[in-house]
């Protein structure tokens, strides 16, 4: 996730943090195409329906321009909220996939058995939520942890950086994160069952 202009990026994220809007879109026109590889990547595995690459990284673009002043301290940071918007954005898509397969006040159509599959992906992606917000809840380091290296896709080396800890402590704690959501998405049934 590094490249070049970091020094350019550091400079609009500066900017961005005391409330330039301007500059948030100049930091989004440099690093389209790694946006666009981030977004690839939190969709593949999930039937997209609606959404495309594009439209995930335009609607994070959204999410982050309208939330509170965006205070990133570097290149890597930015890059860990926009995969967190992304989940975000993929989570609400799933509930409202969900919401729509149980009817909505519409007739409910035959299942097909590809639909039982998709059914199924959402569920498990709004698990996989449940369980980080509760990973969050009892130790909010190794959230970021799994932000970073899961949803933003940073080396070890990148993370243990941005967050001032040895790859050796980042290693340990991302160990225990992957064992904290599986002990947790293992022992909750889920949240919605396929049709």
């Amino acid at each position: 996730m590094s490249g070049q202009g970091d020094g350019q990026i550091t400079a609009l994220l500066e900017r961005v943090g005391a409330g330039d809007a301007d500059a948030l879109s100049a930091v989004f026109a440099i690093v389209y195409a790694e946006l666009r590889a981030l977004a690839r990547r939190q969709l593949a595995g999930h039937r997209r329906g609606t959404l495309s690459t594009t439209a995930v990284v335009h609607e994070a673009y959204l999410k982050l321009l309208a939330g509170q002043p965006l205070a990133t301290e570097n290149r890597i940071h930015f890059f860990a909220l926009a995969a967190r918007a992304m989940r975000h954005i993929l989570v609400d898509h799933a509930r409202m996939r969900l919401a729509a397969k149980r009817g909505g006040g519409e007739a409910v159509p035959l299942l097909k058995t590809d639909d039982i599959r998709v059914d199924a992906r959402a569920a498990e992606l709004i698990d996989l939520d449940q369980a980080l917000e509760r990973l969050n809840g009892a130790d909010e380091r190794l959230g970021q942890i799994v932000d970073l290296r899961f949803f933003a896709g940073l080396s070890v080396e990148e993370t243990a950086d941005l967050m001032a800890l040895s790859p050796r402590t980042v290693k340990r704690e991302w160990r225990k994160a992957r064992a904290f959501l599986y002990d947790a998405v293992a022992s909750h049934p889920p949240s919605v069952s396929p049709a």
